[in-house]
């Protein structure tokens, strides 16, 4: 798989209805799709570039309303983990948090700090419980953070809500965000 598929649909109705459409108009793998916070649906496809392309084309031309949608090529290896929910290991340096105004966007400045700079993208979290805003945490280096965040915060533009970068974080703030709130 080199292409994802992201699809933001303002509906749950829509959203089930395009994830089935879209699974049907090519050969792609459905990563996720599942509600999220406001009453919208998020749906994530996965495959070669030209069938998600297809995929994604659909959705942009059914007719439904979409908060967004993109086709990420080359997608990184850390933006699907992430995805999947793989947790990795805090390996110390300083934390990033970026956070967007909705789901789709972010996962593509996520995409884009990872691809830009040598950090680890710790979490991404995607709309569920956070009004259907997205954020996602990086670790490395502090020119590396700051580089990565300031990659995200261009790509995200006017969906940009806020980012920090902290140099030394304490272990506690570092569990919180890594773990989730134990």
């Amino acid at each position: 798989m080199d292409s994802l598929g992201i699809v933001e649909a303002k509906t749950i109705a829509a959203g089930v209805a395009l994830s089935d459409a879209m699974m049907k108009e090519a050969d792609v793998e459905l990563i996720r799709a599942s509600t999220i916070c406001s009453g919208r649906y998020l749906v994530f496809l996965g495959g070669d570039r030209e069938a998600v392309s297809t995929s994604v084309k659909y959705a942009q031309d059914s007719g439904r309303s979409l908060t967004g949608s993109f086709v990420l090529s080359n997608v990184s290896s850390q933006l699907l983990a992430a995805l999947q929910r793989d947790e990795p290991a805090y390996e110390g340096g300083a934390l990033g948090v970026i956070e967007s105004r909705n789901v789709s966007s972010g996962i593509v400045a996520a995409d884009s700090a990872v691809k830009h700079s040598d950090i680890q993208l710790l979490r991404l979290v995607t709309g569920q419980g956070i009004n259907g805003k997205s954020y996602f945490v990086i670790s490395g280096d502090v020119a590396s953070v700051e580089d990565a965040a300031e990659t995200a915060r261009v790509a995200l533009g006017k969906y940009l809500v806020d980012s920090v970068v902290i140099p030394r974080p304490d272990k506690a703030v570092v569990r919180s965000l890594v773990r989730g709130m134990r």
